[in-house]
């Protein structure tokens, strides 16, 4: 059985001692320091009364003390609140009222429920105790809110300590592979981000340092500092991939590029390590389940690799029975650290959380030999003539044309058909797409229902608050 979490970070910090884990420019925080500030910041929650059952909102820029605040809230049992940076008023509102008890942050503050870095620091430093009990919730992780206000997947600290983040022996082989590229992994964003803190405590177990960059300005920040991995979403691989043809970058330091938030094309994959190298690894997961594969820079492009032995995924049709090898349905996922539900939100979690598995609302198949493919999202439709299209399939037909970097497809009311295709496209580098050729490559592929009424060129797509496109914005 693992140690409850926050230990197997404490024992990573322990072992790392004097090794630098964390730059901050100039500033270089060792394990021992890191451990030292993790104490120190326990020891402010407790002295204001912060412990198990307390929500704790942290709202803190990418720094070592955001980094020790986070475990410092799980070392005294609360149940964190990760803050993404660029919250809309109405939708931090709504975060903050879901039962948080203070509020951390590294600005200065004077309100009664809000406690600032330098307070908790001041209070008189004792020994670690960890006070969290495994049933209880760890942490609250926000989705994108893509669909209208986020909601909190609720992760117990039983479900918090199933992850392989911080223990190498469990790690999956796609994990080991991309662990022995993070010598030097940029965070950036928000240490409270589910992605960036997870891949953090890799770091830390993998001996390798957590680098500052922020903003992420891409590639001078590989180049300037040196950096091995990073984060990426597809549109900013996309652009880093077009201003490597235009003007090569020395990359050399680089090894892993860990794409997130949405498909990567076949072809697109294919181009990123024609231009950057064998470092492209597409991972796969949600804030639901954490991450449920990951393909390495060597598997078949286009696909998420292979589910690890420890993740159960199951395909299903619209009535819930399994489908076969090769055939699209809704992923079905179960994993050992999945969320237990959304903090009160009984009837979505009913919906969405079903007998011990969590439904994705993400189209996908398994392949002979057992590797994941996605195809779209099953609510992400558009209903011409009284027959339903999913998008998916539409920006992938899309995007296979040369012309065409990115694809987006979104569906609006139309007086004759209900609704119709409506295309947004980015250019690939240096081309003008022809409307005419791209409306035939999907008659030809798709049928006639699915050909785009208009097409629009865009330089980029929208991008909500957590990196990901927003096509609402695009209706």
């Amino acid at each position: 059985m693992p140690d409850t979490y926050p230990q197997p970070v404490l024992d990573l910090l322990t072992a790392a001692g004097q090794r630098p884990v964390f730059e901050h420019g100039a500033r270089l925080v060792s394990g021992a320091d890191m451990l030292d500030l993790v104490r120190r910041l326990a020891a402010g929650l407790r002295a204001a009364g912060i412990g198990p059952g307390d929500g704790v909102a942290m709202m803190l820029g990418v720094n070592p003390e955001a980094f020790a605040a986070n475990v410092a809230g799980h070392v005294v049992g609360a149940r964190v609140v990760g803050v993404r940076p660029g919250l809309p008023e109405r939708q931090l509102r709504h975060v903050l009222s879901q039962d948080v008890t203070a509020v951390v942050t590294d600005k200065d503050a004077t309100a009664p429920t809000v406690l600032t870095v330098n307070e908790l620091l001041a209070a008189p430093a004792d020994e670690l105790e960890l006070l969290a009990r495994p049933d209880d919730v760890a942490r609250l992780i926000y989705t994108s809110g893509s669909t209208g206000n986020p909601k909190a997947c609720a992760q117990t600290y039983a479900a918090m300590s199933a992850a392989w983040a911080a223990r190498p022996e469990a790690w999956p082989p796609a994990i080991r592979e991309l662990a022995a590229r993070l010598e030097r992994y940029l965070v950036f964003g928000s240490l409270s981000s589910q992605v960036m803190m997870e891949y953090g405590v890799l770091t830390l177990a993998a001996g390798g340092t957590m680098v500052v960059a922020d903003p992420p300005t891409f590639p001078d920040a590989i180049t300037r500092l040196r950096a091995s991995a990073s984060v990426i979403t597809v549109p900013r691989l996309h652009k880093l991939v077009a201003a490597q043809r235009e003007s090569p970058a020395d990359l050399s330091s680089l090894r892993a590029l860990m794409v997130s938030g949405s498909p990567l094309e076949a072809a697109r994959l294919r181009e990123a390590l024609d231009v950057l190298g064998p470092v492209v690894f597409h991972g796969y997961g949600q804030t639901e389940t954490g991450m449920i594969s990951m393909a390495t820079p060597s598997d078949v492009p286009g696909s998420v690799g292979f589910p690890p032995d420890v993740i159960d995924v199951d395909v299903r049709d619209s009535n819930g029975a399994p489908v076969p090898p090769g055939v699209d349905g809704e992923l079905y996922v179960r994993t050992p650290a999945q969320a237990a539900g959304y903090w009160v939100e009984p009837t979505e979690t009913a919906e969405v959380f079903v007998d011990g598995w969590v439904r994705t609302r993400d189209l996908g198949h398994l392949d002979a030999d057992g590797r994941l493919y996605l195809t779209g999202r099953a609510r992400d439709v558009i209903i011409v003539n009284a027959n339903l299209y999913y998008a998916g399939p539409i920006e992938r037909v899309l995007a296979t044309h040369p012309d065409v970097a990115e694809a987006y497809v979104v569906g609006a009311p139309d007086k004759d058909t209900g609704e119709a295709v409506h295309a947004f496209v980015v250019p690939a580098s240096s081309r003008t797409p022809d409307f005419t050729a791209l409306k035939k490559l999907v008659a030809d592929q798709l049928g006639e229902a699915c050909v785009p009424a208009t097409i629009t060129i865009i330089g980029e797509p929208p991008l909500a608050p957590s990196g990901k496109p927003d096509k609402r914005l695009l209706r």
